[in-house]
């Protein structure tokens, strides 16, 4: 069996509210003290987002603001970020219950009383108040017991123990039927048991995962089958990065053959600007990029399923083309080629040659001849 998690529900739950209750404390003590009471907030902007060349992740930086109870500009948003303190302390946390983000914006929202005032407008303000609150306490929304929609299916020759409060559900990955496994959005409570794959295949599109899984592409290949359903929800990015460092195992993923694509992987890959706060939990560094890329239009002679480029596609393929996380030779290479030819493929161009043509041919070609991208 692989190791359990490093610390008990319980000890987590203490934790965090140990951090809740000093952050309160030195708010308190600043009153105490007729000063204005604050919050250090990390600048999250992209002036503050640095790639970690060393570490492959997209990192924060140490720039932060100061957000003051007794400012005209900031007293708003610092009353939001403590209606989430108190939700997620009373609530969730003395409970040992979880909740969606829309379940705190709804449970916060009431007009003040002796005005014509909402606490919040839009879950937007809720959403920004939760991302000011996990950052100020260095810790992230689901350890405050906060869960975005979950989204992400699996299937493969793995058990997995999901620990909910007191009850304990052993999953076999390998009968979930047509549908796979949905991971859901807390995945720290997940143990690894009796794991059977050489490596974890990501594929971007559901279709994908169930062509595969059709063809029970994992069984014969000694994989573990995951789609993202697009781009990759939190709880899926954390899953695949304990994967990769519990079970150590390969990461490949598998996109269209276009900028957007690309960048999925990359956020699963080295973090998103949006989340730089989360990349040492997020992000993947040991992912490899299998397909689709241009050359495999060449190569595999797709050119007649092609889809022409559009001005959008462009648009983001020169952006990225200045990304740092970009910049190695052969993904500058592959953006050129895009950029000259301006078109692009899907996964299911595949398809023109035959239906199982993914699963019997690509696949195992492009994982034999290591046909990777960094």
């Amino acid at each position: 069996m692989v190791k359990k998690t490093e610390k008990t529900r319980e000890e987590k739950i203490l934790e965090i509210t140990k951090k809740i209750e000093v952050l309160g404390k030195d708010l308190i003590a600043e009153i105490n003290r007729q000063e204005n009471p604050h919050l250090d907030i990390p600048i999250r902007g992209s002036n503050n987002v640095f790639f970690d060349e060393q570490n492959k992740k997209i990192q924060l930086g140490d720039k932060k603001s100061k957000r003051y109870l007794f400012n005209v500009a900031h007293a708003r948003r610092f009353m939001q970020t403590m209606l989430v303190a108190s939700y997620v302390k009373k609530d969730l946390l003395a409970n040992n219950l979880t909740a969606t983000l829309r379940d705190l914006y709804y449970a916060k929202k009431h007009t003040i009383k002796g005005t014509k005032e909402d606490t919040i407008d839009e879950q937007k303000e809720s959403d920004l108040a939760i991302v000011d609150f996990e950052v100020a306490l260095e810790t992230f929304r689901e350890r405050l017991h906060l869960r975005a929609e979950p989204k992400g299916r699996m299937a493969g020759d793995m058990v997995v123990l999901d620990r909910v409060r007191d009850k304990v559900d052993k999953i076999d990955l390998s009968k979930m039927g047509s549908g796979g496994w949905a991971v859901p959005s807390i995945v720290e409570q997940i143990e690894f048991q009796d794991v059977g794959i050489e490596y974890v295949l990501v594929a971007e599109k559901n279709a994908i995962f169930d062509r595969l899984n059709e063809d029970e592409y994992w069984a014969k290949n000694k994989c573990l089958l995951m789609t993202t359903a697009g781009q990759a929800a939190r709880g899926a990015r954390r899953l695949l990065q304990r994967i990769s460092d519990e079970i150590k195992v390969p990461i490949y993923c598998l996109t269209d053959a276009d900028p957007y694509g690309w960048y999925i992987y990359s956020t699963m890959k080295y973090g998103s600007m949006a989340l730089a706060h989360e990349s040492d939990r997020l992000g993947c560094p040991q992912m490899k990029f299998l397909g689709m890329s241009i050359s495999d239009i060449e190569h595999y002679d797709l050119k007649a399923v092609t889809i022409k480029a559009k001005d959008v596609d462009i648009k983001r393929a020169e952006e990225m083309k200045n990304y740092d996380w970009f910049k190695y030779p052969a993904w500058q290479k592959e953006i050129d080629k895009f950029l000259d030819k301006k078109i692009k493929a899907e996964i299911q161009s595949l398809s023109s040659k035959n239906l199982q043509y993914i699963s019997s041919t690509y696949l195992p070609e492009k994982i034999a001849g290591k046909d990777f991208l960094p």
